[in-house]
């Protein structure tokens, strides 16, 4: 078995104090952990890179397309803002991709990069509106299980 490492760990930290979304960003930091283990540390075939890329991109858009529909059905007062923030992550990850997948390899720079990106869009971005949510009747927890879209996720893959 290969050597497996966290580059991002989760913490409390992170939490954004509503399990759908905190179960969401596990799922984020597993997957930039698979990509730094894969293309850092085991320098991973370039296929096994593209495939976990290709699920990272894809998972931040459903996540994000989950965060977007409470901003509507909430009526989030700062929804232009954030769903800005959420089109520039989108598109930065996308082009991420296409220069992977066009020969440029994937460094710790870059990894560096993902991991700002992602903690700083929770903590400055994410924190924001908890609050909001949960004056609104969100509840912070809505079962003892995981993510429901985390399970939709895992079983598409299976």
């Amino acid at each position: 078995m290969l050597d497996t490492k966290e580059f991002i760990s989760w913490s409390d930290e992170l939490s954004v104090g509503l399990q759908e979304i905190d179960e969401q960003h596990k799922i984020l930091i597993i997957l930039i952990n698979r990509l730094f283990n894969e293309a850092i540390l085991h320098k991973a075939d370039k296929a096994v890179i593209s495939a976990i890329l290709e699920e990272l991109v894809q998972y931040t858009i459903v996540h994000f397309t989950v965060e977007e529909s409470l901003f509507r059905i909430f009526d989030y007062p700062d929804i232009e803002t954030h769903q800005a923030h959420h089109d520039k992550l989108k598109q930065e990850a996308l082009n991420f991709q296409k220069r992977f997948e066009s020969g440029v390899t994937i460094d710790i720079e870059l990894m560096h990069f993902l991991k700002k990106w992602l903690t700083h869009h929770i903590m400055m971005d994410d924190k924001k509106y908890t609050s909001f949510f949960l004056e609104r009747g969100l509840k912070a927890k809505w079962s003892e299980q995981k993510s429901w879209i985390g399970k939709i996720w895992n079983s598409l893959k299976s």
